[in-house]
């Protein structure tokens, strides 16, 4: 991260307080982020101060003079991209700090901000020079990133990527999801390659299903216009969800690394077929702020998937995701098949789980049954469990940390390759196309009653 600029369209965003503020202290706090200096640009009218004083809650045992470091690093200025002046004026600002600096032009630019304006940045920065298409090596480096969601839809993305294809190369371009990041979820692809007691059996011979779970115990917030606009399917199921799902399916790449990763997500996702859904929105939805009274959007998602492919053939994947449930937890349950049994009474009831909790513990448990203590023959599941934080916490970085020191490297698995992308809103028009129905549901539940009927039908049930 040294002998870097960044430069952040909406720093006075939400994300840049909660997330990339943040990333940034802790990055320079653990001497990572020395010779650079950060431009933030959004059309507020704020201090750097401001800005910094707003992100210091979500800095754990924040330290004053580490803010007031990362402060010396920043400056902001007011600045409408559509307005070719305010542009002209950033490059300007940008050229000056590089050379009060001695920087040397090496430059990451952060679009948090919405997809609508990914175009309008790119082709902005492009036309002023503050980003110029480069050679895999060519130095300065200039690398670019786009916050999900990438598009609203498949015609929109194609758009959008259309766009900023004209103004740069595919190595430039990081099309990125946090999710991807968190360590826990990248440890994914390891634990599948690296363990013989896995890669065997991760198949439908012994898979009989998984199920993926993303759920939140908050409601939209003021995200109203956003969310109205996309729902549930496309602001976590299109990305996350499916992202997460790309990792668990994919074929052996030729190395854990950058291409090979990406290449077989985008293989897998491609066989991804969606078969079945049900939806719903919790009570009250319809009078947030800024949504539609009579709006049909969905907060609630439950869709079925299957992969056509030899490995996955007759594996269903249940994806389910909401707003405003029960519990908030982002977690992965493996169901092995049952095997056959050879006791004459108290065979087991369930079959055997790995499990994978993401957030809010990063856990793993793998379910076994045994013999319960005497004399009788019966069964009892155990879990086996490693808990991520208990054992590697203190040498764990966040998520965004990461993303920037991988796009510094120039690691690409970090960035979503655009097929990807084009196969996951393929999928979410599937699940839209079959039409599924809308219920209404009480908040902090499991999501409306109808979705137990729907697992039901499928043979199905979720594991608490």
């Amino acid at each position: 991260m040294n002998n870097v600029t960044i430069i952040i369209f909406g720093m006075t965003g939400d994300l840049c307080k909660r997330k990339i503020i943040p990333a940034l202290y802790r990055l320079l706090n653990a001497g990572q982020l020395n010779n650079c200096c950060i431009i933030g640009a959004a059309r507020e009218h704020q201090s750097v101060q401001d800005i910094v004083t707003q992100a210091r809650e979500f800095i754990d045992h924040a330290d004053d003079a580490v803010l007031e470091k990362l402060m010396a690093l920043t400056s902001y200025m007011p600045c409408d991209i559509t307005n070719n002046a305010d542009i002209d004026a950033l490059q300007t600002k940008v050229i000056q700090e590089e050379q009060q600096r001695k920087l040397p032009g090496n430059r990451i630019i952060y679009c948090a901000v919405s997809s609508s304006f990914f175009c309008t940045i790119t082709a902005q920065v492009a036309r002023v020079g503050l980003m110029q298409k480069k050679s895999t090596h060519e130095t300065p480096w200039h690398r670019i990133v786009y916050e999900k969601p990438f598009g609203t839809d498949l015609i929109s993305a194609q758009e959008i990527n259309r766009c900023i294809a004209t103004y740069l190369n595919e190595h430039q371009i990081y099309r990125i999801d946090h999710y991807l990041l968190k360590e826990f979820v990248s440890n994914i692809a390891l634990v599948r390659f690296t363990n013989c007691v896995f890669e065997p059996l991760w198949n439908n011979r012994y898979i009989d299903a998984v199920h993926i779970i993303l759920s939140e115990t908050v409601g939209i917030g003021d995200r109203g216009l956003y969310y109205d606009a996309v729902g549930a399917v496309a602001d976590v199921m299109q990305n996350h969800m499916l992202e997460i799902l790309a990792l668990l399916a994919m074929e052996a790449p030729e190395k854990l690394t950058g291409e090979h990763i990406r290449s077989q997500r985008a293989k897998v996702l491609s066989a991804v077929k969606a078969t079945d859904g049900l939806f719903g929105y919790y009570q009250g939805y319809r009078q947030e702020k800024n949504v539609a009274p009579d709006s049909t959007t969905e907060t609630f998602a439950l869709a079925r998937l299957h992969i056509e492919n030899p490995r996955w053939a007759g594996v269903p994947f249940y994806l389910k995701t909401g707003k405003y449930l029960q519990k908030k937890q982002t977690i992965i349950h493996i169901q092995f098949k049952q095997v056959e049994c050879l006791l004459t009474r108290n065979c087991p009831s369930d079959s055997n789980y790995l499990t994978m909790e993401i957030s809010p513990e990063s856990v793993m448990t793998l379910s076994l049954n045994v013999k319960k203590p005497g004399l009788s023959n019966e069964v009892v599941p155990v879990a086996m469990e490693f808990n991520h934080r208990t054992v590697m916490a203190a040498i764990t970085p966040e998520a965004y940390e990461l993303l920037f020191e991988e796009i510094a490297r120039g690691e690409e698995s970090v960035s979503v390759r655009f097929d990807e992308i084009e196969s996951a809103w393929r999928i979410i028009e599937q699940l839209r196309a079959l039409n599924p129905p809308l219920y209404e549901y009480q908040k902090h539940s499991t999501g409306p009653e109808q979705a137990n009927e729907w697992a039901l039908k499928q043979g199905m049930r979720w594991r608490s």
